[in-house]
């Protein structure tokens, strides 16, 4: 029967739909962000208080980066696929079988932190070493990165369950823990580095201690969660299931989190490689480069937030078999995403002196920082889509072409066109940062085309 106006009244549905989407974007994604921008502030920061020790001591932490996100990687392969497959639980109505996912994780990171804090502990000074350290950095580098390393209990417990709660949809409780972790960890910076009300000046001895005492508070608030009566993940259930491993569980699990860490290893050789180019550029070069990857750092805060959105809202989707409107996520957090990183591309356009005069008194250096946020304001608006696009390929469990992806961009682009602009054009911290473009753009493409061709709806996990 035909029905006047029947087209009219069919569009305004869609756009009422199409905005009933956006705002449950935004409502999982802007917790999210907050957290991770608030874990990057506080970084920036930490590192800001640091700075006032000079320019070795910036120097000294940047170094322990990438060798604490190599102790981190399986953990951040698992937390990937924990907040997957809670997703895709939750959206099966499968609630039982989601808290036993968690229950696993918790198991496994125990197991798995026991041992990576005793290899990264002992083989501390050898780590600083192949990280590029000097006479200036090593013995500070050391000494922070020991402690860091000695309190990863703390870091990972709060990972592990502050996934699980975003792949349930509840973004708001990490973005709780986080906050208040970044708060805790301020304040002992300024009573420990260089010493205030009767606290001991400390130094870069004192910014790790800050960092551990806020990932302690952040764990406490986590687990606390589990026992809330509205939690979709909850610790009365997972006690049920007694300290046991159950392989199909356990399997679910490495599939999905084997090759994640494949590919953060992947990436990491890739970003290793970079500094240590940067580091044997000299002190006040590495310095600098640091700051700006602090602020690449910012984009990849905002990035992460909907990145985080894309998997719990895409996941679900697909748990409940609707492919279309996983799709439609996908592209809702990608053009919320967009929109952000060229807000943020005019504010380092505007604000990058400032910006890293917060930072360093040296002149030479702030012009080195404002020649790296002009590669950044490039870098990031391929960065935050590339991110959303990654999310909803490992919300679907396609992780094996995000690894592939990595391998190609990171690990091998990234790497050689650094080599290539540094060592032989003697490009210094220009070829470095036409690296990371290179790396950006190259995973831009990559993950933009496997998104759109849509075929990753179509896998199960």
């Amino acid at each position: 029967m035909y029905m006047p106006g029947g087209r009219s009244i069919n569009r305004g549905a869609e756009e009422l739909n199409r905005k009933s989407m956006y705002r449950r974007a935004l409502s999982v994604a802007w917790p999210a962000m907050m957290e991770s921008f608030f874990i990057t502030l506080a970084g920036m920061i930490d590192t800001m208080m640091v700075a006032e020790l000079g320019s070795y001591a910036v120097a000294a932490v940047g170094l322990t980066a990438q060798p604490k996100f190599i102790g981190l990687t399986l953990f951040i392969g698992m937390n990937v696929a924990v907040s997957a497959l809670v997703a895709r639980r939750k959206g099966e109505e499968r609630p039982e079988d989601a808290n036993e996912i968690v229950w696993t994780a918790i198991l496994l990171t125990l197991i798995l932190c026991v041992l990576v804090t005793i290899l990264f502990v002992v083989f501390t000074p050898q780590m600083m070493t192949l990280a590029g350290s000097n006479a200036d950095t090593h013995e500070s580098a050391v000494i922070y990165f020991r402690i860091i390393m000695g309190g990863l209990f703390f870091n990972v417990i709060t990972m592990v369950i502050n996934a699980a709660q975003r792949g349930s949809g509840n973004t708001r409780l990490s973005m709780t823990t986080n906050l208040t972790s970044s708060i805790v960890n301020i304040i002992f910076n300024y009573l420990l580095i260089e010493g205030h009300f009767g606290f001991p000046a400390w130094g870069i001895r004192g910014a790790a201690i800050a960092t551990v005492l806020g990932t302690v508070v952040a764990a406490v608030m986590a687990f606390f969660s589990l026992f809330r009566p509205s939690s979709y993940i909850r610790f009365s259930e997972m006690k049920k299931l007694g300290i046991r491993l159950r392989k199909q569980c356990v399997d679910a699990i490495w599939r999905l989190a084997g090759t994640t860490s494949l590919e953060n290893i992947a990436m990491r050789v890739g970003f290793v490689a970079t500094a240590l180019i940067a580091a044997r550029l000299g002190t006040d070069e590495f310095a600098a480069h640091n700051i700006g990857m602090n602020v690449l750092g910012l984009g990849f805060s905002f990035a992460d937030g909907m990145q985080v959105a894309a998997i719990a809202l895409a996941g679900e989707a697909l748990g409940a078999g609707k492919k279309e409107t996983a799709k439609a996520y996908g592209n809702i957090c990608q053009r919320i995403g967009f929109g952000i990183s060229i807000l943020l591309a005019l504010a380092l356009f505007f604000g990058s002196e400032w910006f890293f005069g917060l930072y360093f008194k040296e002149r030479h250096i702030i012009n080195m920082g404002i020649m790296i946020s002009r590669w950044i304001m490039v870098i990031v608006l391929l960065q935050i889509s590339q991110i959303i696009f990654t999310g909803c390929l490992r919300a679907a469990g396609d992780v094996r072409y995000t690894l592939l992806a990595a391998l190609i961009s990171v690990t091998g682009i990234r790497t050689l066109v650094t080599i290539l602009l540094v060592s032989v054009f003697h490009m210094g911290l220009t070829g470095v940062w036409l690296g990371v473009l290179s790396d950006q753009a190259s995973r831009f493409i990559l993950m933009g085309r496997r998104f759109h061709q849509g075929n990753w709806v179509n896998l199960k996990i």
